[in-house]
């Protein structure tokens, strides 16, 4: 919101030369955000300037210029810039004639660009000025030709100041309005702000519209609300007030000052009428709209649109309406999208006599839905959107009249209308010891019942506490710690004290953190980047990437969601993965090695949340921490990583290697590495996941059980289509708190062998629905205490083999801690081994 100075002064008095910086000072200290300065960026001398002749002097590139002399000040007295009354100038506009008062930028001055003004050898003469145009004095748009004073409806005398007489010397300070608090996008609601600041008197300019004897009781004009389909039961238009001024002269100049504060708060400049509907919503912060009345077919109804109606808008489009699209009709149909933009069949012209003004209050929920439905937002519905004044809408209405007769000439008629079904606020009751126990401050009883009613509240009280009915103005204030907030705002922020805690000391890290850390350092260390995804997610993502082969897993649906299409907190880290690897690939980032540590939300079959903290001078008990705790979900930190591309690039001597499920299991053994736990993958299924080559995660504690952690992967060909990634995804995900929970107290450096290793391989030959995963398994078990290590390294189904039967070749490294083992001593530990696997899945060695 842009507030001109000069506006702001009218409602709230300002000491002489406050500067925009007070000012901001002032709004930032009750909770508004100071956002910028604007000015006009002009500087003098620019002074009225009168034509006293011209001579027309054709050129050879085909232009036509002026040799212009103009008079800039009184006979007998110097000019601004120290030179003769009389000025010749050059200038290329020809709609200005020998007589006319212009605006004229001395040497000297500086127009906004900025673009700096000197006397100037040009077209063979001296110019020793600039006459200017709207344009390049930054009132406008136009560019045609040369402001003429006397379209404005100025005579001033020659000489005078022309940049405070078109209001070019005002300042606006512009603050950010957050969405709760729309009544501050008005002159209105600012004000009221700056003397809540400040303790400056204020002046409601709502109280000050000069009521015409027959605005109050206007009639005759017929309007109807007919909302079959209101949006959670809200009404589409709870006040709508008509108004009628006729013999209204369109054509007639808006004021300079005007003009002028239109443009520093943001708004260009069209018309008279548009501009003064323009004004009064600035000032009073209700949106209204004019009609041409002899446009009008019969009365208004206000409905919902019909299937496949359309309408076309000011801005020339035919837009296909929304049975949610809240409209305003007569019998000939659409004629605007309510509390959005105006239709064209009724707009305001130049030949515009008769005006009907509408002042309404809409559902700011059906105006937020139209306005980003058809990609649509105005000034109006930025203000409906964020909740208008429901008792300004007369007020603004009868300001518009009001303006219409002072600037337009027309008279006010008694055709209207008054139609008003809002109700009154309801009270709101604020306990004694509320205040205090919610901020940590004491506040006297006057100073809460004075702050209360300073923010337009009605109080009235009992020994149990206030009973505060809010102001329609505010219909943020719905409950007591509303009230609160306001009170502390008010009364100061500067009252509540900052105090640090005080951190205990000599703990340092936990063991869990330290191992997190130590994962996530090992992770980066070899060539992975840690990332941070958002925790919303849709419904679809979390059934997809719930628990394997269990499916879906309960989640967390937000009642205030972000973003209504991840209305979830999520139950895996990997939708936020896919985001990312979506996002950077789209960018040309085709190798990535993506991980992120997090929490994941997994709700039990409890209620979540509570309705209200416990707020006390004590602390709450055991059993009201433990209800609330019962209210929060589980959140077990997860680790979940995502490998696309190819992890070993091309280079000379070397194929690039794409990256696969054997990346993700490398990845997995790093993490497991780092807390001292052996991981080992068996094979499984995922719901997402391919169905060959996904691996269950299973962890040996220091006990010897074994707990399931996670999955790795890759993902189905088919969906990594549909998400727009390559055909080949590797992921994994671990429950990285019950992985530190099976880890060992204390991670050991292993010993340097002193004796040398045997080696020897074992190709067994086994049914193909045997995984290798088990099948090393259980030659591990077998081969008992001197096998040091076992790899995977050939798997062959071909010829010589027992149909649906493969061969699989191991690598068994064998080693003893206080001797060198004979080849017997490798070989019957391999026999063994092979023994165990026979035992369990039939297999035999490989002849």
């Amino acid at each position: 919101m842009r507030v001109p100075l000069s506006w702001l002064g009218e409602y709230v008095d300002l000491e002489p030369g406050t500067t925009a910086e007070e000012v901001h000072a002032a709004l930032v200290s009750v909770g508004l955000e100071e956002e910028d300065v604007h000015t006009f960026e002009i500087s003098g001398p620019v002074v009225v300037g009168q034509v006293l002749d011209f001579v027309e002097e054709p050129q050879s590139n085909g232009k036509t210029i002026r040799w212009c002399q103009v008079r800039v000040a009184p006979d007998g007295q110097k000019a601004a810039d120290g030179g003769e009354a009389v000025h010749g100038i050059v200038c290329g506009a020809r709609n200005f004639f020998v007589g006319d008062k212009v605006v004229v930028t001395l040497p000297g001055s500086t127009l906004p660009g900025p673009f700096p003004i000197a006397a100037r050898k040009t077209y063979g003469h001296v110019s020793d000025g600039m006459i200017a145009s709207a344009r390049e004095l930054g009132l406008g748009d136009d560019h045609e030709g040369i402001l003429r004073l006397s379209t404005l409806g100025l005579d001033p005398e020659v000489g005078t100041d022309a940049i405070s007489l078109l209001g070019l010397d005002d300042t606006a300070v512009e603050v950010n309005v957050t969405p709760d608090r729309g009544y501050a996008f008005s002159i209105r609601g600012i004000a009221r702000e700056y003397s809540h600041a400040t303790g400056a008197a204020f002046r409601d300019p709502a109280d000050a519209v000069r009521v015409h004897s027959t605005g109050a009781h206007a009639h005759g004009f017929s309007v109807t609300i007919d909302d079959r389909a209101p949006i959670r039961g809200r009404v589409g238009a709870t006040v709508f007030v008509t108004r009628v001024v006729r013999d209204v002269d369109g054509s007639r100049p808006t004021p300079p000052w005007m003009v002028a504060r239109l443009k520093l708060a943001g708004i260009r400049s069209i018309s008279l009428i548009v501009d003064i509907t323009n004004y009064v919503m600035l000032e009073l912060g209700q949106p209204i709209h004019g009609y041409d009345l002899d446009k009008l077919t019969g009365g208004i109804v206000v409905r919902r649109a019909h299937p496949g109606e359309t309408l076309v808008t000011l801005d020339d489009q035919t837009r296909v309406l929304d049975p949610e699209d809240l409209l305003i009709t007569d019998e000939s149909g659409a004629i605007g999208l309510a509390g959005v933009m105006g239709g064209a069949s009724t707009e305001i012209g130049a030949g515009t006599s008769n005006v009907l003004v509408e002042a309404a209050n809409f559902d700011p929920v059906s105006i937020a839905r139209t306005a980003r439905r058809h990609k649509l937002p105005s000034e109006a519905s930025k203000r409906f959107e964020r909740g208008v004044d429901p008792r300004v809408a007369v007020a603004a209405a009868a300001r518009v009249v009001q303006l219409l007769e002072q600037l337009a000439g027309g008279h006010a008629d008694e055709l209207g209308s008054l139609l008003d079904t809002a109700g009154e606020a309801e009270a709101i009751r604020l306990p004694n010891d509320y205040i205090p126990n919610l901020i940590g401050v004491e506040f006297t009883d006057d100073e809460v019942r004075g702050a209360l009613a300073e923010i337009g509240g009605t109080v009235s009280g009992d020994a149990d506490g206030l009973l505060v009915v809010p102001p329609s103005w505010r219909p943020d204030l719905r409950d007591k710690s509303d009230l609160a907030e306001e009170v502390a705002r008010i009364v100061g922020f500067d009252r509540i004290p900052s105090v640090l805690p005080v951190a205990p000391p000599g703990r340092g890290l936990s063991r869990a953190q330290k191992l997190r850390r130590a994962v996530a350092q090992m992770l980066a260390d070899n060539g992975a980047t840690e990332v941070l995804a958002f925790p919303f997610v849709s419904e679809a993502q979390n059934d997809l990437f719930g628990s394997p082969e269990a499916g879906p897993v309960p989640a967390v649906r937000l009642a205030n969601a972000l973003d209504g299409t991840a209305p979830y907190l999520r139950t895996s880290l990997l939708p936020g993965l896919i985001d990312v690897a979506k996002r950077n690939l789209a960018r040309g980032l085709v190798d990535l090695r993506v991980y992120e540590l997090g929490t994941v939300f997994l709700p039990g079959g409890g209620v979540l949340g509570s309705e209200e903290l416990p707020l006390g001078a004590a602390l709450p008990g055991d059993d009201v921490l433990a209800g609330l705790n019962a209210g929060i979900p589980a959140q077990p930190r997860h680790l979940a990583g995502l490998i696309v591309g190819n992890p070993v690039e091309k280079q000379p001597g070397q194929t690039p290697v794409a990256a696969g499920l054997a990346d993700a299991l490398t990845a997995v053994q790093q993490a497991a590495t780092a807390v001292g736990v052996r991981v080992e993958p068996v094979q499984s299924r995922h719901q997402a996941l391919h169905p060959g080559r996904t691996a269950q995660l299973v962890a040996h504690a220091a006990d010897g059980s074994r707990v399931v952690v996670g999955y790795a992967g890759e993902l189905l060909p088919a969906l990594a289509e549909d998400l727009d990634l390559p055909r080949v995804v590797a992921v994994y995900e671990l429950d990285l708190d019950a992985l530190i929970a099976v880890a060992p107290a204390d991670i050991v450096a292993g010993v340097i062998a002193g004796f040398p290793a045997a080696t020897q391989d074992l190709s067994l030959v086994v049914r193909d629905e045997v995984s290798a995963g088990e099948l090393l398994t259980a030659v591990r078990e077998g081969a008992g205490a001197l096998l040091e290590d076992i790899r995977l390294v050939d798997d062959y189904r071909g010829a010589g083999l027992p149909a649906a039967h493969k061969s699989l070749t191991f690598a068994l490294r064998f080693r003893a801690d206080d001797r060198t083992l004979t080849a017997a001593e490798a070989s019957e530990a391999k026999l063994a081994g092979a023994a165990r696997a026979d035992e369990l899945f039939g297999a035999h060695i490989r002849e």
